[in-house]
């Protein structure tokens, strides 16, 4: 016996409106109305791992799937109670056969509470989408499901069991499986699915996933990458042999910045996904103050062996510096011997010019210009950057 199927579209919600939907459809507006949520429960993976639902999925609803009645029960469970009591929750929710382009499922049956039990209405949502589906079975114990399925597809199946009067059960446990990408060799079974991913170093512009190995009766043969905006949109981003990648982050995401990993087998099966991780986006550098300084130098003569040359130091801010000092590197192997207008001191490379008394304070948009004498053999060329108090000074 088989039920009779219904037929409703509706997409999950943007974030941030309305947290519920009312359906029009007989079996799914009495299913949630008068059932748990549909995020109640554990998950249930038989031989596939798991992987939680997305969110707030929408729902459609398939084609009737084809159905086995199952054994006749040697007591009837159809004799009315006194009271109304709706049936128990279908257990046992197991894929038995995995196609590329169908599912078939077995159950055990729900006991019914005062009521038979006349059917089973079966809800399922494609992984990282928007779009959910939903069938409906009689009074079977195995279905096959083929709406919407597809090579290489993750789907999470849950169902409810409903009687006579239109009552309904508890949800069964959610059970997540994952297509192959053939039906015909030499590989049907998909890798299992990586696990434990974890965000490790992050920097202002990456950060780098880790997860642990999956195993495949074949081989192995990598991991796929993706980004997932956590609503409908999932983008492969990398194909990496190991168990680890480094990411570029994104400057910016109109929803969440999340990321998971499928393994992938050599004809091209994948996984059923890993949890998932969310990722900031790329830092924005904070842009440096404006140079309060500026500093020029020039080589006012130079000869085989030795130079003489100064440094102007102007006060391009809007307050005086009160005592300064101007900090450069030579490039060459220039050494200081003396110098005016200021005290020079010299640690291999490192030039330090102190102010003097009389020229101590340099006050806005003003300079002071002191000067060094010095030898030199393999390279006499000017320094390229200078510092006033430790801060930066544009040069030239």
């Amino acid at each position: 016996m088989t039920g009779v199927p219904s037929s409703t579209l509706f997409r999950r919600l943007r974030p941030g409106l309305l947290a519920a939907v009312v359906l029009s459809t007989a079996v799914l507006g009495t299913a949630l109305s008068a059932a748990p949520a549909a995020d109640a429960g554990t998950v249930t993976t038989a031989a596939y791992p798991k992987v939680a639902p997305a969110p707030g999925a929408a729902v459609v609803s398939a084609a009737e799937p084809a159905g086995t009645a199952p054994p006749t029960p040697t007591t009837p469970s159809s004799t009315p109670s006194t009271s109304p009591v709706p049936p128990s929750a279908p257990t046992n929710l197991t894929a038995s056969e995995v196609r590329s382009t169908s599912i078939t499922f077995t159950w055990t049956a729900a006991t019914s509470g005062c009521c038979a039990i006349t059917g089973y209405d079966i809800v399922y949502y494609q992984e990282f989408g928007d779009i959910g589906l939903s069938a409906t079975a009689g009074a079977v114990t195995t279905t096959t499901i083929t709406a919407h399925v597809g090579p290489g597809m993750q789907f999470s199946f849950r169902m409810i069991a409903r009687d006579s009067l239109g009552q309904r059960s508890n949800w069964s446990d959610m059970l997540t499986v994952v297509t192959p990408v053939t039906d015909t060799g030499p590989d049907t079974t998909p890798p299992s699915a990586p696990r434990s991913l974890t965000v490790g170093e992050v920097t202002p512009s990456t950060a780098t996933l880790s997860w642990s190995p999956s195993t495949d009766d074949v081989g192995v043969f990598g991991y796929n990458v993706y980004q997932f905006d956590g609503w409908f949109t999932s983008r492969l981003i990398a194909t990496v042999p190991g168990t680890t990648y480094t990411t570029s982050l994104p400057t910016s995401t109109p929803l969440r910045n999340l990321y998971y990993v499928r393994a992938r087998d050599a004809v091209g099966n994948v996984s059923i996904a890993s949890n998932t991780v969310e990722l900031p986006t790329m830092s924005t550098p904070t842009p440096p103050p404006p140079s309060t300084c500026r500093v020029t130098y020039r080589n006012q003569s130079e000869w085989p062996g030795g130079f003489v040359a100064t440094a102007t130091v102007h006060n391009a801010g809007a307050a005086p510096v009160d005592g300064w000092v101007v900090t450069f590197n030579f490039p060459g192997d220039q050494q200081v011997t003396s110098g005016w207008n200021a005290t020079i001191d010299q640690t291999g490379a490192t030039v330090t010019a102190r102010n003097v008394d009389w020229n101590r304070v340099l006050a806005p948009n003003s300079s002071v210009t002191f000067g060094v004498e010095g030898r030199w053999s393999a390279s006499a060329a000017p320094p390229a950057a200078f510092s006033l108090n430790g801060v930066p000074c544009t040069v030239g």
